[in-house]
């Protein structure tokens, strides 16, 4: 690997990093309901440079925070650019990903605009997850890939894209859940209304209900798929991707029943945001580092 290729690769992972410092500040300012403390986009209160008290602090940090976002991933899309220039796959996925920003930095004045519409609103959260494993897909895909000749590669993709695909579905449930404020829908946990199954004719608690089976769901498959890869993957990093995601998807389940016991306090709500973000973030990685490609420098098949 060159020199410049090890620096993209490295731009890239505090892209990733920054992506989940933004997830975890869009959190933070709707459990501390700070979304409409600008009531204007994309200026604040007629001004770039608001007073930073109270709400606004949070709001307009997370506005800044996505504007150098999109610096950073521009100059990472020309560094990807130069360190490979004969991958177009590469450079075509940086071209979808500032497209991404653009319109995840529309939806992020709309919610301002039109008062928080939940599907809007959603839609926005669900896009910042879609950029994320953008983000990761680049990153391993500019990397070494799969060790020829290591076996397991098949049992460490089913981790990546089943742990993932579920970890993205669940995650925009929690979307729909918190802005349909159907957080403390059932109030109590691990029961729901004192059931084990609640009335589901209440949207709300079935809104909420659903979160939590899907929730208990993705960890019964990720644990189910870690423990195949690590009986039979014999390859260091796929074994610790999988034990990395097997602890984070438990630890980020433990936190949701917390955040409900703890009445949605900011805290908790933004910590299991953040983990669900990491959990996917590890379960893209595990699919794209099995995921059959070119090595580096090979031009990929049409």
């Amino acid at each position: 690997m060159t020199g410049t290729s090890r620096t993209a690769r490295r731009l890239l992972f505090f892209v990733l990093l920054w992506t989940l410092a933004l997830l975890l500040l869009g959190s933070v300012v709707h459990a501390t309901n700070s979304s409409l403390a600008c009531p204007d986009w994309p200026t604040c209160f007629g001004s770039m440079m608001p007073e930073m008290t109270g709400g606004v602090f949070w709001e307009h940090l997370h506005r800044l925070w996505a504007g150098a976002l999109v610096l950073l991933f521009a100059a990472a899309v020309v560094v990807v650019k130069r360190a490979h220039p004969e991958r177009q796959d590469l450079f075509r996925l940086g071209v979808v990903g500032l497209a991404l920003l653009v319109v995840q930095s529309l939806l992020g004045g709309a919610t301002v605009l039109y008062q928080l519409p939940d599907a809007v609103s959603t839609s926005h959260l669900a896009m910042a997850f879609a950029f994320l494993v953008l983000v990761v897909a680049m990153r391993e895909r500019a990397g070494p890939g799969w060790p020829a000749g290591e076996r397991g590669r098949r049992a460490t993709r089913r981790l990546g894209v089943a742990g993932g695909s579920l970890v993205f579905l669940q995650s925009v449930g929690g979307a729909v859940v918190r802005h349909t404020d159907a957080g403390v829908a059932c109030p109590d946990v691990p029961l729901c209304l004192g059931r084990l199954v609640p009335p589901l004719e209440y949207p709300l608690v079935l809104i909420h209900f659903q979160h939590r089976v899907l929730g208990v769901l993705v960890v019964v498959v990720v644990l189910w798929h870690a423990a195949r890869v690590l009986a039979r993957v014999q390859e260091p990093v796929a074994r610790r991707l999988a034990t990395a995601m097997a602890v984070v998807v438990v630890a980020q389940m433990l936190l949701g029943f917390v955040s409900v016991a703890q009445r949605l306090g900011a805290p908790w709500v933004s910590a299991h945001t953040l983990l669900a973000a990491v959990v996917l973030a590890l379960a893209a990685t595990t699919a794209e580092r099995a995921r059959a490609r070119p090595q580096l420098g090979e031009v990929p098949a049409p």
